[in-house]
């Protein structure tokens, strides 16, 4: 009998799809998922060591391998290290910026994993490795700083019985037994141990390692104690807001969910946070507003990484053919999104829906703001499903995912949301949309052309020429969409919105007005203010709001709710001509016929 020469691969088990499908996945299904992202590694790292030699620091893994397997595997899938061989052989081919750091220090990051893995093991080594403007990251533990003369040099690192020194011309530092603990010239990789005994997160609070920061990396940038645990005291009431209302999720999360480097506070209702398909495992977040906050990120982007670790298994999507990608309105962005971008937003929002479904209900959480972001997100999930879930490039994964997704959602519309909240929320997703059609879409110019002369000249009604298609053309001016969302979130957490506003990046007067609910005085706001600046493509948006709030024309206001594109693409022409802009209501009234 022959034996079957095909190699063993990861199959992803029906039930375990059906659960990732749903936007959801227990500690089983992550657990397949890290078996097979450690497979992949793996492979990257022997892609490494077949393009360059990795020398001394190969030998030393491989010395540490033969006694400590655990820690290399630990090694092997910390996030940082995906994303550092991800990095290596891009650069390697030539497909990432050349830029800093030297690649000599890129490769050479093998000898900090080899050096940190030796004395985790308990090895007797000496290597030498990059450092990197002072300081030397062993990743896993910490960074020690060193004087340093030039940006990129090297240090040796010597290890004899569990303790080990960091060496460079003129300076020591000795790393401290155990490491976890703060001493001359040594910052400690934080781990924070959440929750209850039974219920654990352990987590890395990274600060320290360079590929920690998605997708290019950052010289390290040591916490202060003080905000070492203000994050702390943070990720403790968000993991039990989470261990309460998401049970589930949170231990799917204890298995997966590795590390977590902290940024600095943004603006209030503006957070940042990233994932990178390379790094499985690791969140980069911005400091949070507040525990809620944090644990909706932490949901978020914990979509993202389970998504990730799907598509390193199957593909979703079919190759696009085209010579132009498809771009698409992605509710949560700025700027159009390719179909591969699209469906990682909706993963990822997906599960921002659910949790303002679960949080809204939680004892002491039923406020107007938490049903607003259910109200909002859910909006926000089926407008970007509706576009594309039965697309013709979709595999039978995909099309399976979306499908579900998709009837998920739609049930969601009909549950019962209050009626202040429920209003706020449908203004907020109007003008997203509205906002982001008077940046990116381009009616065919000699139809607007057409259509100047034809109100020049006393038409009765534009030519038909403008209903035309418009064209996706990426406005890169196009920034702060969300702007009546966030004075949204500022009323409904009881704050004055004129004087939010002065705080709200890209805010006018008007938007303020608006999200106070004072429609007549923000209609007047937005008129007086294209009037004034007759080319504001997002002031467009705000009139359309005001003027289905106070009734005033209930045509512009459709019109101006649907195709903004049109009525800014006229205005924009006839000022040129005219060099005296049109009444935009009388303008968006006669569009509309």
């Amino acid at each position: 009998m022959r034996a079957d020469p095909t190699l063993p691969h990861h199959r992803l088990p029906s039930a375990d799809l059906d659960e990732l499908s749903c936007g959801e996945g227990g500690p089983a299904t992550v657990d397949l998922l890290l078996a097979a992202e450690r497979s992949r590694r793996l492979l990257l790292l022997r892609m490494l060591d077949d393009a360059t030699d990795l020398g001394p620091a190969w030998d030393l893994l491989s010395a540490v391998q033969r006694r400590a397997p655990e820690v290399v595997d630990e090694l092997l899938m910390y996030p940082q290290t995906g994303m550092w061989l991800a990095t290596a052989l891009r650069r390697l081919r030539g497909s990432e910026p050349q830029d800093d750091p030297p690649l000599w220090v890129v490769l050479g990051h093998v000898s900090s994993l080899a050096a940190a893995a030796a004395l985790r093991a308990e090895l007797d080594f000496s290597i030498e490795i990059p450092m990197r403007h002072g300081r030397v990251p062993l990743p896993t533990l910490g960074c020690a700083e060193l004087p340093a003369t030039e940006p990129w040099t090297t240090a040796t690192v010597r290890g004899e019985g569990g303790r080990a020194v960091v060496v460079a011309p003129g300076a020591e530092v000795a790393v401290p037994t155990p490491p976890d603990a703060p001493a001359p010239g040594w910052h400690p990789l934080r781990r924070l141990t959440l929750g209850p005994a039974n219920h654990r997160l352990e987590l890395a609070l990274d600060d320290v390692d360079p590929y920690r920061t998605y997708p290019r990396p950052t010289e390290p940038r040591p916490l202060s104690e003080d905000a070492t645990e203000q994050w702390r005291r943070l990720l403790e009431r968000a993991w039990a807001v989470l261990l309460d209302e998401q049970p589930r999720t949170a231990e799917a999360m204890r298995r997966g969910l590795l590390s977590l480097t902290p940024g600095p506070a943004r603006e209030r209702f503006r957070p940042r946070s990233v994932t990178a398909g390379d790094a499985f495992g690791g969140i980069e977040s911005s400091e949070p507003d507040d525990h809620v906050q944090l644990a909706v990120t932490l949901i978020h982007e914990f979509q993202h990484t389970k998504l990730g670790g799907l598509l390193h298994l199957t593909p979703l999507l079919t190759p696009d053919t085209t010579e132009a990608p498809e771009l698409w309105y992605a509710p949560w962005r700025d700027d159009p999104r390719p179909l591969d971008g699209l469906m990682q937003g909706i993963y990822a929002f997906v599960g921002i829906a659910r949790f303002w479904r679960t949080h809204r209900l939680a004892s002491g959480a039923a406020t107007p703001l938490a049903h607003f972001e259910f109200a909002l997100w859910r909006a926000h999930v089926t407008t970007a499903l509706r576009q594309v879930h039965r697309h013709e490039r979709l595999t039978p994964v995909g099309a399976q995912l979306l499908d579900r997704l998709y009837a998920l959602c739609t049930r969601w519309l009909d549950e019962p949301v209050p009626d202040a909240p429920l209003a706020l929320a449908r203004m907020c997703a109007a003008d997203h949309a509205t906002r982001w059609r008077s940046h990116h879409l381009r009616p065919p110019e000699p139809a607007v052309r057409e259509t100047t002369r034809a109100w020049l000249s006393g038409a009765a009604s534009p030519p038909r020429s403008l209903a035309a298609t418009p064209e996706v053309a990426t406005d890169d001016s196009a920034r702060w969409l969300d702007t009546l969302a966030v004075l949204t979130r500022h009323r409904l957490t009881g704050e004055d919105t004129e004087k939010a506003a002065a705080t709200v990046t890209a805010a006018l007067r008007a938007d303020a007005l608006l999200a106070a609910g004072e429609a007549e005085a923000a209609q007047e706001a937005y008129l007086s203010h294209l009037l004034t600046t007759p080319d504001h493509p997002t002031a467009w948006s705000g009139l359309a709001q005001s003027l289905a709030l106070t009734g005033t024309s209930p045509t512009a206001a459709h019109f101006l709710r649907h195709h903004p594109e049109r009525a800014r693409a006229v205005f924009r022409s006839l000022t040129t001509a005219t060099g005296t802009p049109p009444d935009p209501i009388d303008l968006a009234t006669w569009l509309a016929t």
